[in-house]
């Protein structure tokens, strides 16, 4: 099978489609690959290399969520038919809204990995308003929607959102993002440190509670310190000697990290899934989540839940697990053992392939 699939170059969405991309090809199936926004770096393509069967096509249009985007969008729906005319795929795999309804006739499937509306009632409790922005990308996402053979999501959480603010589509599945395990080491011996990863300065990720955590744990915290023309790392810090800002790391050096690291907290508010959690996990940390229904979803009693986007009673959970080892292993066995079993790099691309086949079945019968 020819699988074209869209991505972006930005944070969560690669890293899926990397193990998605890898685990299709390894299977036998052809994919090309478009990617938008910015044109990834050297270490972000690198995976590549071990590829076969894959036609890599980046560029640098807009992604939907952006404001002032109408221009790149229509460029690259026009970019995308040429594309699918040269190449001829059998299924059509999109990450973003705005081309599930493109004029071509090839079976499709539509993933809503997050979306504005969403994030923005998780972050501020209601929804945004109705700017000429914001009612534009709103018909990119129901014209998507409504143009896909199925839609799916990462969470039940994130389906039954795309449901009460755009449509019910009428054919929709949950397939969990899945990490391949063998990339990461949960024999490592641990440090006693906590770790987190996330924009420090998004409020969706709420980084910000781990500087306001009592106590003296050690907390070493991965990502974009500031938004640019913000405020500056220096202020975030003041007064938090056991708080470092590492910035942004690559793969590989994550991968240390999380070895190494004892306690992984994800205080994410708004997650509809959460891959750097499900890295922690297979690398053997005890995991402290935010209080919310993804990570409930998610992890059930694998994790321990702390009050929502409460502050001290993070601190309290960290302390917890910190002065404890016995529990703290049993957590980290929890995390390790439910990731093993349910968030899989092989389980995510077999269901994408049973998906891929469900729909093009539909398509040969019509």
């Amino acid at each position: 099978m020819h699988v074209l699939i869209t991505s972006d170059t930005v944070g969560g969405v690669w890293t899926y489609t990397q193990e998605l991309v890898t685990g299709l090809a390894r299977a036998g199936h052809r994919v090309t690959l478009v990617s938008f926004g910015k044109i990834p770096l050297p270490h972000q393509t690198a995976w590549m290399q071990t590829v076969s069967a894959l036609d890599y096509r980046p560029t640098e249009y807009r992604l939907e969520w952006m404001e002032v985007v109408e221009r790149d969008i229509e460029e690259s729906r026009g970019y995308l038919e040429l594309l699918v005319d040269e190449v001829q795929p059998d299924v059509l795999h999109f990450s973003q809204y705005c081309y599930g309804d493109l004029p071509v006739d090839v079976p499709r499937v539509v993933v809503a990995h997050s979306d504005v509306v969403s994030w923005w009632m998780a972050v501020h409790g209601s929804e945004p308003e109705g700017t000429p922005w914001i009612q534009r990308y709103r018909q990119h996402v129901m014209s998507g929607l409504g143009g896909a053979d199925i839609v799916v999501a990462p969470s039940q959480w994130m389906l039954d959102a795309v449901a009460k603010h755009y449509l019910q589509p009428q054919h929709r599945t949950v397939i969990y993002n899945g990490r391949t395990p063998s990339l990461f080491d949960p024999s490592q011996a641990k440090e006693d440190y906590v770790l987190s990863v996330g924009r420090v300065w998004d409020p969706a990720k709420q980084i910000s509670l781990l500087l306001e955590t009592p106590g003296d744990s050690r907390v070493r915290i991965v990502g974009w310190e500031r938004e640019p023309g913000k405020e500056k790392k220096q202020a975030l810090l003041k007064g938090r000697n056991n708080v470092e800002l590492l910035g942004p790391k690559s793969q590989s050096e994550l991968q240390s990290l999380y070895s190494r690291a004892a306690i992984y907290a994800a205080t994410s508010q708004y997650e509809p899934f959460g891959l750097a959690p499900l890295e922690a996990a297979l690398s053997f940390c005890a995991l402290v989540m935010n209080d919310n229904p993804v990570f409930h979803e998610l992890w059930g009693d694998a994790a321990i839940f702390f009050d929502k986007n409460d502050p001290e009673d993070l601190g309290r959970r960290l302390d917890q697990l910190r002065t404890n080892p016995a529990l703290r292993e049993e957590y980290a066995a929890r995390a390790y053992d439910t990731a093993a079993a349910k968030f899989t790099a092989s389980q995510m691309v077999g269901k994408y392939e049973n998906a891929y086949q469900s729909i093009c079945s539909v398509a040969r019968v019509g």
